[in-house]
């Protein structure tokens, strides 16, 4: 079985004069992101590693939770590759994901994470929201041949605000 964690990355600030790719994030994701950890932190039971978006605002989510979980430096990834906005670019990428491991913590950007959870999930979502994260597990020993799987879990912050 192959376990993917897909988290949107945090609410970004388009104030600063930055490439895309520099964008940083607002207050509001750290807090987003607390929230969205708390919670998960009752369903894992499991070890697994990180893969993220080399964008600033994907890899500092991505930091927040590895703090937070006490994710160790060798199981955390930056890739390049995952700073895409396009579903199959994505898909590609999460094909290339070693076999070896079984557990993955993905972070992205929209449009290419809620189309992959709509797609690969058994249900659907208008739009995954910046730190909304999603658990989907596949009956398959091999990330290349992934088929649709079952959406086992969905935190969204504005759910888990009081």
């Amino acid at each position: 079985m192959k376990r993917l964690i897909l988290v949107r990355h945090g609410k970004s600030s388009w104030e600063h004069n930055v490439e895309d790719k520099e964008r940083p994030l607002l207050k509001r994701a750290y807090d987003d992101a607390r929230l969205v950890i708390n919670s998960f932190k009752n369903f894992v039971d499991f070890e697994f590693e990180i893969f993220t978006s080399y964008a600033n605002r994907a890899k500092s989510s991505a930091e927040i939770f590895q703090n937070e979980l006490n994710i160790p430096d060798k199981k955390f990834h930056i890739k390049r590759e995952i700073y895409t906005f396009d579903v199959n670019e994505l898909k590609s990428e999460i094909e290339r994901l070693p076999n070896s491991v079984d557990n993955v913590m993905l972070f992205g950007h929209n449009p290419a994470i809620t189309n992959f959870v709509n797609f690969f999930g058994s249900e659907n979502y208008e739009n995954i929201p910046t730190t909304g994260l999603v658990v989907l597990e596949f009956n398959s020993s091999s990330w290349n041949n992934i088929q649709p799987g079952i959406t086992r879990l969905n935190l969204f912050p504005k759910n888990l605000r009081l």
